[in-house]
């Protein structure tokens, strides 16, 4: 999970992990793709600097550039051995038995989202409890090999399931996937002026005698938080990924407001 207290962009590519506990058949084919609606492409023939990278969304694509090449990577099930249908694969066809986690596959495709900052998140929430009904360890014998990839595979699922749902994680794994490695450092879009605007709020939000003063406040952070989400989701459609981060760093401190309001509405309760 990506740190958000503090950020710094590093440029970085992406190590392709080894699949475990796992038979492939043939070569693995490192061009990756989503079976989503709104998707992305990305031209990474040459990408030695992020600042090259263009992004686009396609509407009703069936495919971009993040997913095993199925065609030529196949995986089997480590217990009937036939090949697994699809990736990821949580269960095998044949036998029925769970499967193992498989490492470096996006979390969009673990959910089975659309690959987009603007994503349903009814949808997500429903692909999940789908999911951990399925997987629950107690479905399967204890101390099997089953319960191990059970427990494994939900845990998984949750951590999925946590980083899509709120736009922050979301956008900043976003940007993860797309080749930037995001450290402690400084925050880009953090200016003195953006700063000393947020000091005003949290002092006016401190000052705050009534709840009508209060949800004011919490009011005009949504709305703020509302803009952001349009303009990142704007620069990520155009690849501009430095952008998107600035915008991302200031969604972190309106998004820190948005809960001092909740906790500062309880103590008029």
């Amino acid at each position: 999970m990506l740190a958000v207290n503090s950020l710094r962009v590093v440029s970085s590519t992406r190590p392709l992990l080894l699949l475990r506990n796992r038979m492939c058949v043939s070569k693995v084919c490192l061009s990756t793709s989503f079976p989503t609606k709104d998707t992305w492409h990305c031209n990474r023939n040459s990408r030695p600097l992020l600042k090259d990278t263009r992004l686009t969304y396609n509407i009703n694509q069936s495919k971009t550039h993040r997913d095993y090449c199925t065609s030529l990577a196949r995986l089997s099930c480590w217990n009937c051995k036939q090949p697994l249908d699809k990736t990821p694969a949580f269960f095998c066809v044949s036998c029925k038995v769970v499967q193992p986690p498989e490492e470096d596959v996006s979390y969009f495709k673990i959910m089975a989202c659309d690959y987009t900052f603007t994503l349903d998140t009814q949808q997500l929430q429903k692909k999940y409890l789908e999911l951990q009904r399925l997987l629950h360890p107690d479905n399967f014998t204890q101390k099997s090999a089953e319960q191990e990839f059970s427990e494994s595979q939900s845990a998984l699922v949750n951590k999925a399931y946590t980083t899509l749902l709120k736009p922050l994680s979301r956008g900043l794994y976003m940007l993860e996937l797309e080749g930037m490695r995001i450290e402690e450092g400084t925050d880009p879009g953090a200016d003195s002026a953006f700063l000393m605007e947020l000091m005003e709020i949290n002092e006016s939000l401190d000052e705050a005698q009534t709840p009508e003063e209060a949800n004011k406040i919490g009011q005009t952070t949504r709305g703020k938080l509302a803009d952001l989400t349009e303009q990142i989701d704007a620069a990520l459609r155009k690849g501009d990924l430095q952008t998107a981060l600035a915008l991302l760093t200031q969604m972190k401190y309106h998004a820190n407001i948005e809960e001092k309001v909740k906790e500062k509405l309880c103590q008029f309760m």
